[in-house]
């Protein structure tokens, strides 16, 4: 199998290895929805951090890793105007689409006032509520101190159990030291590194997601040609 580079930097970008069928019972569909804001965001970085470690664990397995990216920053309008309004934009329903016949799912939010954001529990709102029952889910958050790290457990956990996934034991939690030095902040009271816990992580969900069966996925091909009948043909009922 080629080396799976890194994740792309678009909504709804793939590694960019070897080109599988996803009905393929070797290739497991790995779907990662980023929350955060900002450009760059140390969300997106945890995030694609987590699935690099789980494309390899699934990769090291024999299976062929496919992994899709869901940017919410860059769908947050679309979000917003599905709450209100019952019609959802294109690049909505692609990303919907995508979560719901994941795999697995890798998926991290910033941490706004001892919880997720706005913009990812809206996201998650819009998802049908049977469509992850026993998907497994890898659990990420930042944020800018080790203190907010109980959020995954009081938020996040919470949310993904009320849609029946199958939640790993293992979550990440990265705060702003995690990622290096911080001028006038405390030492990190951990005493595991930031990517030594991620490596732990992915290989936990690749484990639960290798030994699952792939889940069938929609064909996506170009839709057929809408047939109009002749309005002649339809007043003498030959058709």
């Amino acid at each position: 199998m080629d080396e799976i580079p890194d994740l792309t930097g678009v909504d709804g970008g793939s590694f960019r290895g070897e080109a599988t069928d996803p009905f393929t019972p070797g290739a497991r569909h790995l779907v990662v929805v980023s929350g955060g804001l900002g450009d760059p965001s140390s969300s997106r970085q945890l995030a694609d951090r987590m699935a690099s470690a789980a494309a390899d664990a699934l990769s090291a397995a024999g299976l062929v890793p496919e992994v899709h990216v869901v940017e919410l920053r860059l769908i947050a309008t679309d979000i917003a105007e599905a709450m209100v309004n019952p019609s959802r934009s294109a690049a909505l329903q692609s990303a919907l689409d995508e979560v719901e016949q994941a795999d697995a799912v890798i998926t991290v939010s910033p941490t706004f006032k001892a919880s997720y954001s706005g913009l990812f529990k809206s996201f998650w709102d819009l998802v049908d509520n049977d469509a992850l029952r026993g998907v497994p889910v890898l659990l990420g958050a930042t944020g800018g101190t080790p203190r907010h790290s109980l959020m995954i457990d009081t938020a996040l956990r919470p949310l993904f159990s009320y849609l029946r996934t199958r939640i790993m034991p293992s979550a990440v939690y990265a705060a702003s030291d995690d990622w290096g030095e911080v001028e006038g902040g405390q030492a990190s009271a951990r005493t595991a590194p930031l990517q030594a816990r991620i490596e732990v992580a992915g290989r936990e969900l690749a484990s639960v997601a290798g030994r699952l069966p792939a889940r069938p996925r929609r064909h996506t091909g170009e839709a057929k040609p809408l047939e109009v009948i002749p309005f002649d043909q339809l007043l003498g009922g030959d058709h």
